[in-house]
């Protein structure tokens, strides 16, 4: 007789499938796993000899073979010991196989039975749904999984515990929901003294979720002002924490089960890997890129970071999403981000300032700013060349807070969802992510807007991809003047942030 127990494994945010059959036959007594079994997986055989034998049950002098199905799909992770520990009790009487039958299972096995918590709980409970399964897992993950509306999750703290459940000899609480609060963390935008062309550069690409790159000598405020872009974009909404905290729960990083509720900001050191930016490893993990899905990506130092590492980003940028080719398939992780990038003119940084500048200036600003590629350039919406602040701008008083500023980032943000939502299922939720067709078809131009844009295309050579990411900025910087025509004043404002860098 065969018992089986349905599980998972998870391919990016996908979740497939899997069918832990357990059987016990005569035979030399052995313990084995097929089913292309990573090290990890393998390893269960211990653990779950180990946690048995600690709830006081030991495996019978029989061969035990566990089949992972379907056996041509790799399995990796812990998460296998408990439907592993499950389907060997059902197998030896201890459970019913029936009920074992309505339920999806994943945790890892302490040696003392304790369950432990793994990756994946709340793509896993959301697959479970789906297939009208309940939920077993630990009860580290009980919280988390109770995001996804499931109606029965049983969250044990131990196979002991579970098992008197299962048997109904005791009843474990339904997890509930941890507290949904995350508040705004980081710098207030009042704390940028100057710089008001970066500040409002700043607000519109918080508007339109543009791209930005900002170049300027060091302590001109480029590090500080990314920082206070998370305090000026408009919360997650459900749907969006939803997918945001997926992909934390499948990276391990959920914290306590408490969804995210906060835009991502990551901000990985210049050193970071191919794989580290845009995922990958033995075993597949979401990148920065991914981990930073509809929140800040900041790139400090942006020509310090290695060459191949940069351009591996230029269609995660153009596409929104992620893909890892290996032999046995691919992987796809969401990453719709907002690149803010900040870099000095030159390694010196004082390229503009005779008085500081290195001795091989203007040649050294040239091979630094040549480490970045020119399609990676094309991608970022926004170039602001920022001046060093003086002594005169650190003594103005405080700026405009975020609270302000947020205000009217929300409001520019509803009219763009007002002006999409018939379009992709209303899943364009700005400007930026909008196709340059449906940018052209939905921004009127008047006459003067339009002779200038076409003169400046012309004079700065700017390609079709620069063209129309030129008339998303636009229209942006009209959203948030109410206005429903472009200019040429927008135009000409636009203009003025795709100012190209000089590389040679």
């Amino acid at each position: 007789m065969v018992t089986c127990v349905a599980s998972l494994a998870f391919l990016g945010l996908e979740a497939r499938p899997i069918e832990v059959q357990v059987q016990l036959s005569s035979g030399v007594p052995a313990f084995t796993i097929v089913g292309l079994p990573d090290k990890a997986v393998s390893e269960s055989r211990e653990r779950v000899r180990s946690a048995l034998s600690a709830i006081g049950l030991a495996l019978p002098p029989k061969r035990i073979t566990v089949n992972l199905s379907p056996a041509d799909l790799p399995k990796e992770g812990s998460h296998y010991d408990l439907p592993i520990a499950l389907g060997l009790l059902g197998a030896m009487g201890v459970l019913d196989n029936e009920s074992l039958s309505q339920y999806l299972v994943l945790g890892e096995l302490g040696l003392d039975g304790r369950l432990m918590a793994s990756p994946g709980a709340l793509p896993a409970a959301i697959h479970a749904s789906s297939c009208h399964l309940g939920l077993i897992c630990a009860q580290l993950l009980g919280a988390e999984a109770a995001w996804s509306d499931l109606d029965e999750i049983i969250a044990a703290p131990d196979l002991l515990m579970l098992i008197q459940h299962l048997k109904g000899k005791m009843t474990l609480p339904q997890p509930q929901r941890s507290p949904f609060n995350d508040p705004i963390s980081g710098p207030d935008l009042s704390a940028v003294k100057g710089q008001e062309q970066a500040r409002r550069a700043l607000e519109i690409a918080a508007a339109g979720g543009h791209n930005m790159l900002m170049c300027g000598p060091p302590g001109a405020g480029k590090s500080l002002l990314a920082a206070c872009l998370p305090s000026i974009l408009p919360p997650l909404d459900a749907r969006e924490a939803l997918e945001v905290s997926m992909i934390a729960s499948v990276a391990g990083m959920l914290d306590q089960g408490r969804l995210i509720q906060q835009r991502p900001f990551r901000a990985p050191h210049h050193s970071a890997s191919m794989a580290a930016l845009v995922g990958g490893g033995y075993h597949i993990k979401p990148g920065e890129v991914s981990l930073a899905h509809l929140g800040v990506l900041f790139l400090d130092e942006l020509p310090e970071f290695k060459r191949p590492a940069l351009d591996s980003l230029r269609q995660p940028l153009e596409s929104g999403e992620v893909s890892i080719a290996r032999a046995n398939g691919h992987v796809h992780f969401p990453a719709r981000v907002q690149l803010i990038a900040a870099m000095n003119p030159c390694r010196c940084g004082h390229l503009d300032d005779a008085a500081l500048a290195c001795s091989r200036a203007p040649k050294c600003a040239v091979e630094y700013q040549n480490r970045i590629s020119g399609p990676l350039l094309d991608r970022i919406d926004i170039h602001l060349d920022m001046p060093p602040v003086g002594a005169r701008e650190l003594l103005l008083p405080a700026g405009e807070n975020s609270a302000a500023v947020k205000q009217r980032v929300i409001a520019a943000r509803a009219l763009q969802q007002a002006r999409y939502k018939s379009y992709k299922n209303g899943t364009i939720r700005c400007n930026a992510e909008a196709d340059g067709a449906l940018i052209e078809k939905l921004a009127p131009m008047d006459d003067a807007g339009q002779k200038l844009l076409i003169e400046a295309v012309e004079k700065m050579h700017l390609s079709a991809r620069s063209y129309y990411r030129l008339l998303k900025i636009a229209r942006t910087i009209a959203d948030m003047a109410g206005s429903e025509n472009l200019t040429r004043l927008h135009i000409a404002e636009a203009l003025s942030y795709r100012r190209r860098l000089p590389v040679a």
